[in-house]
């Protein structure tokens, strides 16, 4: 384009002229190509600064975080329920009539407190003249002992009066229990929860009278999937949310059992409560417990910050002004980050925001948030 407008330049000179030295004119025209030719390379030179220029005033801003190893660490989420080891439901156990309650709800009983007794005044007569009997049957069998001892009577009167003091001993002892039975006793340490009987009822064996807990041993349990029995064991960090109270504790895996129910393949995981707080029996919990944790601290990064390319994932990091795309490989991802094995070193600007529209070799220019 530039030759052609010179060329029709130096043909209107030549018409306007009417050319009388064809050869002098030739000449004139080819020191005015010269100058033209100088001055559009001049031009061309500026306008290429300037696009340059221009070019770094376009730079795209972004923001850029440095990155910093940290442990890397995954959860699983499971719920459970707040259970009691000592929670037991007490009855009678022989039939017979309410007479005493020696408790009511919210009282402290220790092991072997009666809490409440049944009507036995025709076993407590029983074992009266038993007793009589029982007194008499033993100094029988001390006289004969000591004439015996003596070698004077016969060894059938002192074997008979020792199987028969045995006899009414073993008689006055299963009287002895019976009595007991008729009472109902604590087996632990604990609180009374629940007293579900009156006095003048009647109660039977297996009939629930007191419920007695020890709310110093509780504990939340939970069922597993057995895909996890080789990440969740005994020992485990676990955070126990409780949602009702909108409350949570840390805490470890007290016990992870080996056996997979043949049922459910599940497995059961229990986590011990500390006094520092008020729980509740059958109280739904839920527990987060990490089942791994990276060895050492390594590069983690969001995985929204990770682009997809045709054969690998990379991400863009800020270099010398630039935007420098680096291909990264990645192992677990947990909870919106992944760990990178490999592509990204600690301190390295990650671009945080911007790196949706930007390209490998982009300027830039970071801001603050």
């Amino acid at each position: 384009m530039k030759n052609k407008l010179i060329y029709i330049s130096i043909a209107t000179l030549m018409m306007a002229c009417g050319a009388p030295d064809k050869k002098a004119e030739l000449e004139k025209l080819k020191k005015q190509k010269i100058e033209v030719e100088g001055k559009i390379a001049v031009l061309e030179e500026a306008l290429a600064k300037s696009d340059t220029t221009t070019h770094k005033e376009k730079s795209i801003e972004v923001v850029a975080a440095a990155l910093v190893p940290q442990t890397f660490k995954t959860y699983i989420e499971i719920q459970g329920r707040i259970d009691a080891d000592e929670n037991v439901a007490l009855s009678s156990e022989v039939p017979g009539t309410v007479t005493k309650i020696n408790v009511k709800v919210g009282d402290e009983v220790t092991k072997g407190q009666v809490l409440a007794e049944t009507d036995a005044r025709a076993m407590q007569q029983q074992i009266q003249d038993l007793q009589t009997n029982l007194d008499l049957a033993k100094q029988v069998y001390d006289r004969q002992k000591n004439l015996w001892d003596q070698k004077i009577g016969t060894e059938i009167q002192y074997l008979q009066a020792k199987t028969t003091k045995e006899s009414l001993e073993n008689k006055m002892g299963s009287m002895q229990e019976q009595i007991r039975m008729s009472k109902i006793i604590s087996p632990i340490n604990g609180t009374v929860d629940m007293v579900n009987i009156k006095v003048g009822q009647s109660v039977m064996p297996g009939l629930n009278a007191i419920t007695v807990i020890n709310f110093s041993n509780l504990k939340v349990k939970a069922d597993v999937a057995e895909s996890y029995a080789n990440r969740v064991k005994t020992g485990n960090e676990v955070q126990v949310l409780f949602p009702d109270t909108k409350d949570s504790i840390n805490a470890k895996v007290s016990y992870a059992s080996r056996a997979i129910s043949s049922l459910s393949r599940t497995f059961n995981v229990e986590v011990n409560l500390d006094n520092s707080k008020e729980y509740h029996p059958n109280m739904v919990a839920k527990l987060r417990i990490n089942d791994f944790q990276s060895p050492s601290p390594e590069i983690v990064v969001p995985v929204k910050y990770i682009q997809r390319g045709t054969a690998n994932n990379y991400v863009l990091v800020a270099e010398n002004g630039k935007a420098t795309k680096k291909i990264i490989k990645t192992n677990r991802e947990y909870n919106g980050l992944i760990e990178v094995a490999d592509g990204l070193k600690a301190g390295d600007m990650l671009i945080t925001a911007g790196y949706d529209i930007l390209n490998d070799g982009d300027l830039i220019t970071l801001k603050n948030k």
